[in-house]
């Protein structure tokens, strides 16, 4: 690649390792908003935040954490100028391996699909995507948490790279 297409995937290497150093000294109940992560997630529990990731999607967010283990999010975005649009929809499934007082890690495989172009013709080389990996999440005060994925994402016209997801969001019951 050249020294262009390499700049923001720098930028967004050091922005994923800051955002993991702070979230490392967070002192608080993850997933389990206003009781303790410790105790067993036997309810339902929703967020909505934003969710930004080449695997699976970019712009607002909903997540679904089941009374088990498993949760899924869908994420989705749209920006029309003029006759430009650019548009992102996807979706990931998560699976968790470790929850404790301070934060959860899980596995996570997701898909997506974007657009950009005008009318009806998409100008991406690759705009279907599919994304394995592992993800971790902490609390960041009030009901915030953060999340940040590393995903193998395998783009439609054969590419596979190793990229980072960041999210965003907000948990109520």
């Amino acid at each position: 690649m050249d020294q262009e297409r390499m700049r923001p995937m720098k930028r967004a290497t050091i922005f994923v390792l800051v955002v993991l150093c702070a979230g490392c000294m967070a002192r608080a109940q993850v997933v389990m908003p206003e009781r303790g992560a410790a105790a067993e997630l036997d309810r339902n529990v929703f967020g909505l935040g934003f969710a930004g990731g080449a695997a699976t999607g970019v712009g607002l967010s909903f997540r679904h954490h089941l009374p088990s283990i498993m949760s899924y999010q869908i994420n989705g975005g749209i920006i029309k100028v003029d006759n430009a649009m650019s548009y992102s929809i996807g979706m990931e499934l998560q699976g968790d391996l470790a929850r404790t007082r301070v934060a959860r890690f899980f596995a996570v495989g997701g898909v997506s699909y974007f657009y950009t172009g005008r009318t009806s013709h998409n100008d991406m080389d690759g705009p279907g995507r599919l994304g394995f990996g592992l993800g971790g999440e902490v609390y960041a005060g009030t009901g915030v948490h953060c999340t940040v994925e590393l995903l193998f994402t395998c783009f439609s016209d054969g590419t596979v790279l190793p990229l980072p997801q960041i999210g965003f969001h907000y948990y109520f019951q």
